[in-house]
């Protein structure tokens, strides 16, 4: 097989150096690595569908690659096979000011596109915290700390440019920012996991900058009066561009990894944005509502330096606790309906107390999204299995609620489990699709379902 993809790609485009295996071999997640065969390197749509002509030929399982910042195990080739590395197609292929949208290949990532389009006062404003592809952004659905305005990614993709396993080459959609036109094929690719086809293109919708933006943050004695305070904000009507959860114990955190001074109590971060005037006004009203419910530390930042401040640190602190010698993590990234939150909250406190394991409880409670984060010892499998009791309980409670086990991460490898809970006879729906686009299960097998 090898010697067949050097043929129609070149053999600059292919490798099995250990090195290369070992870095598809893995994610950020916990799951366990496997390295796979070979790992192709396209740089066109048309190497795309070679590889997939050739994988086809020998029956190889296919997993699209990015840069490996996922944490459900996508990326882990499961069954071996062929490893297609999409870093080199990272270029933009169509920009209009104008319409407000662009189209990029999938392995430009979102802080390469970002300087490339925020001269023309635009943005992309998905933010998931790692510098993760465009592609696989899409292809988890990804969000993150500004999902309360701007949605996830199915949100802001118009069209992508997709090869599927039998080489056909398709656009699942246009660039108008609407459509009523037959099934809506964007939908279902964005978040499909490279299960039913390989993304080549992706076509976005831009945003204009802020005129004016100012952070704030403020704290509480508890993490469920955080909760409540955020659905008050939400309640209110009040357009937040971010507003995230953070409870004391990730504070410490990150203040011991990053050097920051934040205090250590359970808090709430704030960002608003838009015309100066509006903005300065919604700072007032939180900041009254929030006093009203009892915060300290209500703190305000304006300045550029001192919002990048807040936002490094709340991007780090999952880092704070994943980077400490000899542990690994386990994380939730439930979503539940905004009035559950507080609930739900409270639940996940009591669980990550019971457990008796270190963690932290953080998140996009802007749009009822947030993550546990438990660490245990990588030789102690005891400890493990005490996380994993503690995210069954807490994804299943969700469920119950009517929330949903991921609301960004994705179903990889991690979240299989849940799928029947979730969906129920749907499942079969989802199962119905895969078998009509890749028969032969050769794209992504082993993902979202078995």
């Amino acid at each position: 097989m090898k010697k067949r993809l050097e043929e129609e790609l070149g053999i600059e485009k292919v490798s099995t150096n250990e090195t290369e295996l070992f870095r598809h071999s893995h994610d950020e997640s916990a799951h366990a690595a496997v390295t796979p065969d070979i790992v192709c390197f396209p740089e066109s749509t048309e190497d795309v569908t070679k590889i997939l002509s050739v994988a086809k030929q020998f029956q190889a399982p296919v997993t699209a690659y990015g840069v490996g910042s996922g944490l459900e195990g996508q990326v882990i080739p499961v069954k071996k096979g062929i490893s297609v590395n999409l870093e080199r197609m990272n270029k933009i292929v169509d920009f209009s000011p104008k319409d407000m949208t662009v189209t990029v290949q999938p392995g430009m990532t979102r802080i390469q596109l970002n300087e490339e389009i925020n001269r023309y006062g635009l943005q992309f404003p998905i933010d998931p915290g790692a510098d993760a592809t465009i592609g696989g952004m899409t292809a988890t659905n990804a969000s993150g700390t500004t999902a309360v305005r701007y949605g996830s990614m199915r949100d802001q993709v118009l069209d992508m440019e997709v090869v599927l396993a039998d080489g056909r080459v398709i656009h699942t959609g246009t660039k108008a920012k609407k459509s009523s036109s037959g099934y809506n094929l964007t939908g279902l690719f964005t978040g499909s996991e490279g299960t039913l086809g390989i993304i080549t293109e992706v076509t976005l919708k831009l945003h204009g900058i802020p005129e004016h933006i100012i952070a704030a943050r403020c704290t509480f004695k508890t993490v469920e009066e955080c909760a409540e305070a955020a659905y008050t904000v939400l309640a209110n009507d009040i357009p937040i561009m971010r507003m995230e959860l953070v409870d004391a114990s990730s504070i410490k955190q990150v203040n011991e990894y990053g050097d920051y001074s934040f205090p250590v109590a359970h808090s709430l971060f704030f960002e608003f944005a838009g015309a100066k005037a509006a903005v300065e006004a919604q700072v007032v009203l939180v900041k009254e509502l929030m006093e009203e419910l009892g915060c300290e530390h209500w703190d305000i930042a304006e300045r550029t330096e001192e919002r990048n401040e807040i936002w490094k640190a709340r991007h780090q602190m999952a880092y704070a606790f994943r980077h400490q010698k000899g542990k690994r993590f386990l994380g939730t990234d439930i979503c539940v309906p905004i009035s559950k939150l507080p609930e739900l909250v409270h639940y996940a406190r009591n669980l990550l107390e019971e457990s008796g394991l270190h963690g932290g409880i953080l998140g996009h409670v802007g749009d009822g999204n947030f993550h546990t984060l438990s660490l245990f010892d990588v030789d102690n499998q005891e400890d493990r299995e005490r996380s994993e009791r503690m995210t069954d309980k807490l994804v299943l409670k969700a469920i119950k609620v009517g929330g949903t086990c991921t609301g960004e991460h994705g179903v990889g490898l991690g979240k299989m489990k849940y799928q029947r809970e979730e969906h129920g006879d749907a499942v079969e729906v989802m199962k119905s699709f895969k078998r009509l686009l890749d028969p032969d299960n050769m794209l992504n097998p082993g993902k979202i379902f078995n």
